[in-house]
């Protein structure tokens, strides 16, 4: 617990109250460290915690670093404000801040986050998906040789497209001046706020003129880490909204990673572009996998899906473990180098450790393998040294430590579908210790990877629920009500 206070301290002192983020410009979002602030904030019943990741991500979807017309966030911002960005656009990014915006909504209840998250994977969605399956890593910041052009606006160029009715609203609404607020030119940003209609009616106006200027160049390699990373974040929002393209989307991805991206031996490759996959996987192509997977089969409920998870765990363990408890970055079958690095700490993604911990606890939990988990914790007493030390730089390493504390358990549901009143309750708020799994009669069973939902079937017809924790279950329940009651005492 001290060491989870003394990160909401350090956040705190380095919090920016009046445009939100930490530090001084040039900013970054590191989304995975508002994630860490709304769990903390929960758990340490600390508003103040709660408060710095909701503002900084409010503050993030009103600014220049988001793009207003195509969606999705540029790679920081060059000041103080979030109005200027440095105009690359990173699939991890994304990723992490769709995780972030939906923690946020989950979090505070407020549809802001919802949307912003709906948002940022329309663009993944549209943008950055490959015709074969998977996401490109992301789309450069130049065009024509200069930064930001496919992006910037005149006044006079917008008013004359929008037209003489609605042109003062958008100007206003967009902050467009004359001389401009980059070099000349426009970058929209939301300084009122935002007005979800008006946005809408100038999004499809003016985002098919943009499309008509020279693009940014598309980075169109497949990278299996970054792949993991939007797997997790598309599951999870399709998951909490009922979007079952989203979850496609994600499962897709998925299966091109298993079908392109594993050798013979099912190791995982890390690259792979225009019909080559190479390089031997790292360990954040692992970690971060296992990561996807495991919200990918909270999503669409596929017993192949935590059969790979599990596989793609214990393999982790066997390339990148050190023999005491720790992991290195590159496998042991790797090319032969005089030293074995390992990146510890959080930077633009989280670290590979780190995503490894959470995710060996997470799998452990799910299926009660108890190796797992006992190879999360070890991983994270390892590195507990370097933590404590400078824990804002262990967002996700924390994320982890925070779920050891528990209280962490498995939902089991019995039945063919997860029902929308069910779903309604578990997904209501932010259950960051809760993993779910669906049991059905047909179909491989679930059972043989998770033991605990061995037995469990609907009860006189009705889809049922096990909350299991510590090798039990309580008993089951089938009224929504009553599941509320049991998950809110967690």
């Amino acid at each position: 617990r001290s060491t989870l206070e003394a990160a909401v301290d350090q956040f705190r002192r380095q919090f920016d109250p009046l445009y939100g983020g930490f530090g001084q410009a040039p900013k970054f979002p590191a989304p995975h460290n508002l994630s860490l602030l709304l769990r903390l904030g929960r758990r340490l019943d600390d508003p103040a915690a709660t408060s710095m990741a909701l503002d900084t991500l409010r503050a993030i979807r009103l600014g220049g670093i988001y793009d207003q017309l195509g969606g999705g966030i540029h790679r920081y911002s060059v000041d103080e404000r979030w109005l200027v960005p440095h105009f690359e656009k990173m699939l991890y990014d994304q990723a992490l801040l769709i995780l972030a915006g939906v923690d946020a909504w989950q979090a505070s209840g407020d549809g802001f986050y919802r949307d912003l998250a709906a948002d940022t994977a329309l663009y993944v969605s549209r943008d950055l998906a490959a015709p074969a399956g998977g996401f490109h890593c992301g789309e450069d910041a130049d065009a024509e040789g200069r930064e930001g052009t496919t992006y910037l606006w005149d006044k006079d160029e917008i008013v004359r497209t929008i037209g003489p009715e609605r042109s003062a609203d958008v100007v206003r609404m967009f902050g467009l001046t004359d001389g401009g607020n980059f070099e000349g030119r426009n970058i929209l940003h939301l300084p009122e706020g935002l007005d979800e209609e008006l946005l809408t009616t100038a999004r499809k106006i003016l985002l098919p003129v943009r499309r008509t200027r020279i693009q940014p160049h598309l980075d169109d390699k497949i990278i299996t880490a970054w792949n993991g990373l939007t797997i997790a974040a598309l599951a999870r929002l399709g998951a909490l909204t009922s979007d079952d393209s989203l979850i496609d989307s994600a499962g897709c991805a998925a299966d091109f990673i298993r079908g392109n991206l594993t050798d013979r031996s099912g190791r995982l490759l890390r690259r792979w572009r225009q019909g080559e996959a190479s390089i031997p996987a790292f360990l954040e192509d692992y970690a971060f996998m296992i990561w996807g997977l495991i919200e990918l089969c909270q999503a669409r409920f596929l017993a192949r899906d935590l059969e790979w998870a599990i596989s793609l765990a214990e393999g982790m363990l066997d390339l990148f473990g050190d023999g005491r408890g720790g992991l290195y970055d590159t496998g042991h079958d790797s090319e032969t180098i005089l030293v074995r690095g390992r990146n510890l700490q959080d930077g633009a993604i989280p670290s590979g450790n780190g995503a490894a911990a959470l995710a060996l606890l997470r799998l452990g939990q799910m299926t009660g393998r108890e190796p797992l988990c006992e190879a999360g914790e070890r991983l994270l007493e390892r590195n507990a040294g370097l933590i404590g030390r400078y824990p804002t730089a262990f967002a996700v390493s924390l994320q982890a430590a925070e779920y050891l504390a528990g209280p962490a358990a498995t939902l089991i549901v019995a039945g063919e579908s997860l029902p929308p009143e069910l779903a309604d309750v578990i997904f209501s708020r932010m259950r960051p210790g809760l993993e779910l799994l669906l049991k059905r009669e047909a179909g491989p069973d679930i059972a043989e990877l998770a033991p605990v939902a061995s037995g469990k079937t609907p009860i006189d017809g009705k889809t049922a629920a096990w909350l299991c924790r510590d090798r039990s279950c309580r008993e089951p329940v089938t009224d929504p009500g009553r599941l509320e009651e049991i998950l809110d005492g967690l």
